[in-house]
């Protein structure tokens, strides 16, 4: 992203990192893929040397349908996966004066399945969202009797965000 101050200079404005949670729900289409739901939500800081947006975290959400497929191996430790999916991602600065902004994307992701019984396993792995953005549109505006103002401006036509994954899993 990309913010303008008072004196119109532009800079770069970056997202710092955070913990993510997120919820899967699958149902099973066979033995080696599942159809999936999927939620997962990060609180960041907008990273930017204008005092105006110190302190300003966005509250970012994704909500995607898509799948997954499993690759057995001879070995009964661990299975290989793909994720893909497609959805949407909702951004919403703390600060409830600014308009949340809702857009279309999606995510490939991958890692091992480790069984533990027949109903639970561990998962380790990694995600990748892609969110496709109008270039050079302002993000997070509001208006008032003041005037109109806005936080950010796309800097490019997506936005990528990544995230390590570590969870378990419930089959019944």
């Amino acid at each position: 992203f990309d913010e303008e101050n008072l004196d119109g200079v532009e800079s770069s404005v970056d997202l710092g990192s955070g913990a993510s949670f997120g919820l899967e729900l699958g149902m099973y289409r066979d033995r080696q893929s599942y159809y999936q739901l999927l939620y997962s939500t990060q609180k960041a800081d907008i990273d930017s040397r204008d005092p105006l947006l110190d302190g300003i975290e966005l509250r970012i959400d994704y909500l995607q349908f898509g799948g997954t497929a499993f690759f057995p191996q001879d070995s009964d430790h661990y299975v290989p996966y793909l994720s893909l999916t497609l959805g949407a991602t909702i951004m919403q600065p703390d600060d409830d004066e600014y308009d949340s902004e809702t857009k279309f994307s999606g995510s490939i992701g991958g890692g091992f399945r480790f069984p533990l019984s027949e109903n639970f396993a561990m998962n380790l792995g990694v995600r990748g969202y892609l969110t496709l953005l109008d270039s050079d549109t302002r993000l997070f505006c509001k208006s008032d009797a003041d005037g109109a103002e806005c936080l950010v401006q796309s800097s490019g036509s997506t936005f990528f965000q990544a995230e390590a994954l570590l969870g378990l899993t419930f089959r019944f």
